[in-house]
């Protein structure tokens, strides 16, 4: 049967009101809404105005004929299943018929239960076909994506964190997502949840540490009318917010020692008690965890609950600094700079080559979020459409010409900046793939024999 929120549209073309009437009456009695017509310029006329889930077509009709129909409706039929049905049927018809698109040939007569099965039987695949779809982009996706929501990276660091993100949207399971300041937990969570089956609800953000300590349960569990002095009513937590979609704790390595039992009892129970409540309530409610601190420190120092660690730390996802991960600056900034010229009407096409040397040379102690600000403020102090070293600022201290303590070129040559980079990059894509030489011309997007010739000219064994 079909939901009454959502039935499934059939169209029944037939010549014989008694058909149209009879194939009409049983397939409504099953949920599904029908429209009809005596023949095929009035079914293809009523395809102009709406969408059908199934066609149901006679073969033999005046004006215009079951085949006829097929060729001329041929484009407007791309995500309709069409079943043909004929009292003069042969095996060369039902042939013809499936060239032109048609899903299934019945013969008549037959009998109600035979053309209800066939549709069911076409539902099945069209569901299958979704599925397959779908299947087929998450493989592709985790197969290597250079993207996952708002974050983008091609080295093999972040190709591991989409991987993991989007093989756990799948479950339920608790995630604790691990990194410095600045390297996208929250972008991390909000992806798994616009990946998850709770897609639809939603999602709510807190950062414990930017709530006292005093409000933080009444925060989280809500509190009943009169529980303390000033709760003059009831009122909802984030847990409550959240129900049914996912509650992301920011830092949760702040929170209170005090407020830790309860959290764990919290997942563990999958139930919240209210401040000054005398009942539990059941709750459904994904959690996803981020930290920038050493749980495993605070842990040894008193300060995190070991068991209440174990809990929030089901699946792991630790994001790497950006330092970590140079070779993906490029395509950060040029992420940044086609998201600027957007919202700020600029028309930045590139950085210069010495800009994004120091760049790439640059330790990034605030990560993507640095990066991201380093570009803004580029673009606003820009006067051409390439971005120059003379428009960024890096660090506290304002200093625009930055250098790592490992020997970053501080010349003007563009050619030697570009030997130094790629020496750099080649040594650096040859050690993260255990020296094989063509898993390093793919990450470095050159060809094989370019790669052995660049190894030879920088004298890489």
């Amino acid at each position: 049967m079909q939901t009454e929120e959502n039935p499934k549209k059939i169209l029944i073309i037939d010549d014989e009101e008694n058909m149209r009437h009879m194939l009409e009456t049983m397939l409504t009695r099953y949920g599904y809404a029908i429209s009809t017509a005596k023949d095929g310029a009035e079914g293809l006329a009523k395809l102009t105005s709406q969408q059908f889930d199934f066609i149901l077509c006679d073969v033999k009709m005046p004006k215009m004929n079951g085949m006829e129909f097929l060729k001329a409706g041929r484009d407007r039929l791309l995500s309709t299943t069409v079943i043909m049905m004929s009292a003069y049927g042969s095996i060369d018809m039902a042939l013809e018929a499936m060239k032109l698109g048609a899903y299934d040939f019945v013969s008549k007569p037959f009998k109600n239960e035979e053309i209800r099965l066939t549709i069911k039987k076409a539902e099945e695949r069209e569901r299958l076909k979704k599925e397959n779809i779908e299947l087929k982009d998450r493989i592709r996706r985790i197969g290597g994506s250079l993207s996952f929501e708002n974050m983008v990276g091609r080295s093999p660091a972040m190709q591991v964190v989409f991987s993991m993100a989007l093989r756990v949207a799948r479950f339920d399971s608790t995630v604790l997502i691990t990194g410095e300041s600045g390297t996208g937990k929250e972008l991390v969570a909000q992806g798994i949840h616009r990946e998850s089956d709770r897609r639809s609800d939603p999602m709510v953000p807190v950062n414990c540490a930017s709530i006292p300590e005093s409000l933080m349960e009444s925060e989280l569990f809500g509190h009943v009318k009169g529980a303390f002095t000033g709760a003059d009513k009831d009122k909802k937590g984030l847990f409550e917010a959240a129900e049914g979609g996912t509650l992301f704790l920011d830092e949760i390595g702040d929170i209170p020692v005090s407020l830790q039992p309860k959290l764990l009892r919290v997942l563990q129970e999958s139930e919240i008690r209210p401040v000054g409540g005398a009942k539990a309530r059941d709750i459904d409610v994904r959690v996803i965890a981020a930290t920038s601190k050493d749980l495993e420190a605070e842990m040894a120092a008193g300060y995190f609950r070991e068991d209440l660690f174990y809990r929030l730390n089901v699946v792991p996802i630790a994001l790497p600094p950006l330092r970590d991960r140079p070779e993906d600056i490029p395509l950060l900034c040029q992420f940044f700079i086609t998201r600027f010229n957007e919202t700020l009407g600029s028309s930045i096409k590139n950085i210069s080559s010495a800009a994004m040397a120091t760049l790439m040379r640059y330790d990034w102690p605030g990560n993507i979020r640095e990066l991201e600000n380093a570009i803004e403020r580029a673009i606003v102090l820009s006067d051409s459409t390439t971005l120059e070293m003379e428009n960024f600022v890096f660090g506290k201290a304002g200093t625009s010409n930055p250098g790592r303590e490992d020997g970053g070129y501080d010349g003007f040559s563009l050619k030697t900046a570009k030997a130094e980079l790629e020496d750099k990059m080649i040594r650096k894509a040859l050690a993260a793939t255990g020296g094989n030489r063509t898993h390093a011309a793919n990450m470095l997007e050159i060809s094989h024999p370019s790669l052995l010739s660049k190894m030879k000219l920088y004298g890489i064994d």
